[in-house]
Order: C-alpha cells, then sequence, then structure tokens
C-alpha cells in the first residue's frame, strides 16, 4: 500500500516552486498539484467567487486523489478561502500567507513593501496581518495583475531582458519608497525568484517569500495526522503498530509519478507542458 499523496492546490502554475521546495521536507512522497485554470486568476475576484471556485476544485481533488494533506499554495486563495476549506474536509489544510512577520524582522529601515494580487492587497487579512506582526513598519503594499498574467502565459516563452525588464517595472514601484525588504505575497512571483533577488540585491532589499515555513508547517502537520490515523488503527486492530508507510517510504512498492492537474477544457496548452517538464510532474486535464 502506497501513502496517499499531498497535494497543492493553486489558481494556476504559480504555487509549483512551494511544490519544488516541499520536495525536500517530504521524501518519497507523491505529489500532486492543480492549477484552477478554469477559474484564473483568483486575484481579481470577489471573495464570494474565491470561495465558490476553491470549495468546487478542491471537492473534485479529495474525491480523485484522497490526499492525506492539501497545501493552498495561493496566497489570495488562503486569504479569501482557507477557513471554509477547513470546514468543508476533513483532510488538513495549510496555507500560504504574505511572509509579512520576517520582513519586519528583517527590515533595518521599518520600510517594508509587499507585492500582490488585488484581492490580497485589499482585503482584511493582509491589514490585519500588517497590524499584528507590523506595527512599527512602514508598509507598502501593491498589487501587480498583469505580473501574474505574465508568469501564468508568457514565461515559458519569454528570453532573459523580457524577464527582467518585466521585474524591473515591479521593482521601481518601490524604490521611491525607501524599502529594505520586499514580500513576495503572491506564489507566481516566485518563478521570477532570479530576476528580483539581482535587482534587489544591488540596492540592499531583502526578498523575502514563505515556502521554508510552509514547507516545514506541512510536515508537522502531516506527522501529526499520521500519528493519530496510527494510534486509530493500532487500536482497532488490536496489535502492535507496524512500519507506517507514509513515514519510512513505500514498502517497495513503486510510486506512481506526480503529476499537474490542469482544470478547464482541452487541449491543454504548451505552457503547461512546459512548466510539467520543468517540476518533474506529468500534465493531466481535470481533476
Amino acid at each position: 500500500m502506497t501513502p496517499e499523496p499531498v497535494a497543492f492546490l493553486d489558481s494556476g502554475v504559480g504555487g509549483l516552486p512551494y511544490l519544488a521546495h516541499a520536495r525536500a521536507f517530504l521524501p518519497g512522497r507523491r505529489l500532486v498539484y492543480v492549477a484552477d485554470r478554469a477559474n484564473f486568476p483568483y486575484g481579481e475576484k470577489s471573495k464570494a467567487e474565491i470561495v465558490e471556485a476553491a470549495l468546487s476544485v478542491a471537492a473534485r481533488l479529495v474525491e480523485r486523489e484522497r490526499p492525506s494533506l492539501v497545501v493552498v499554495a495561493c496566497n489570495t486563495m488562503s486569504v479569501a478561502a482557507l477557513s471554509e476549506l477547513r470546514g468543508r474536509f476533513s483532510v488538513p489544510f495549510v496555507g500560504v500567507v504574505p511572509a509579512v512577520k520576517p520582513a519586519a524582522s528583517l527590515s533595518r529601515r521599518k520600510r517594508v513593501g509587499v507585492l500582490a494580487t488585488r484581492q490580497t492587497v485589499e482585503g482584511e487579512y493582509l491589514h490585519a496581518l500588517i497590524a499584528r506582526h507590523a506595527a512599527g513598519c512602514d508598509v507598502v503594499s501593491l498589487a501587480s495583475g498583469p505580473l501574474v498574467e505574465f508568469v501564468e502565459k508568457d514565461l515559458y516563452k519569454a528570453g532573459p531582458r523580457e524577464r527582467e525588464d518585466r521585474v524591473r517595472q515591479e521593482v521601481e514601484r518601490f524604490t521611491s519608497a525607501g524599502i529594505d525588504a520586499l514580500v513576495l505575497g503572491c506564489t507566481h512571483f516566485l518563478h521570477l525568484e532570479e530576476e528580483f533577488r539581482r535587482q534587489l540585491d544591488s540596492q540592499g532589499i531583502e526578498l523575502v517569500d514563505s515556502r521554508d515555513g510552509v514547507s516545514r508547517q506541512a510536515r508537522r502537520v502531516l506527522a501529526a495526522a499520521e500519528a493519530v490515523e496510527e494510534a486509530v488503527e493500532e487500536e482497532d486492530a488490536g496489535h502492535a503498530p507496524a512500519t507506517h508507510p507514509g513515514s519510512g517510504g513505500n514498502g517497495g512498492v513503486q510510486r506512481a509519478a506526480d503529476v499537474l492537474y490542469v482544470t478547464g477544457a482541452r487541449p491543454l496548452e504548451d505552457r503547461y507542458a512546459w512548466f510539467a517538464a520543468h517540476y518533474g510532474l506529468q500534465p493531466h486535464g481535470g481533476p
């Protein structure tokens, strides 16, 4: 018996860097990623629309894959719908939120920038996060829907100069504010991490994201959930515990391939095959 997969859920390809980072924390675990192309982009939708879309795609994911854990690898979906997802499904959910707290700690000038989607920038959650963890900082929060669209639809065919130019346009929006820490508050932007780092390093600005914290939290939540499951199985069976397949490999059974599901009409555009190959996934329609 192979362990249930860990799933990653996003409006598009934005959360793939989170999946890649989590691989080191979840060795041997099959990974499943869902890009909700049918409802992309989430960042320009209302909260009610985001909740409806998130619940719908999560229901199909849970029915098809029975994941042991779902990482909501989308800041907008996490901010708008995480509580509803946790309330609807029994599977544990781990969310992604803008890394305001570590950015505030890193900032020497106490001037922090947040680059995110419109829904995240305008939503109550980010304001509460800033009030709780960055009360002593000046925080400049700006939205960039066009950069999300660029990553989703054009990144796979863009050359180095175009990537640099698109990132430069965003960095210049913050430089006049005198920030020394910039939070990438949309997972899509991490596909341009190298370009951001090159331009920010030259100005002494720290780049901050939440991949490490999310990966560690996913590992903790998964371990806790499987410990409870083991205890229940042991009690029901009335015998000593056997090695659990989720914690010590796959028991000699060959693991199925990691998958990229893409919702919406077929055929899938070439860009999804490009992303799938780049991240070691097999592209499929659905779930």
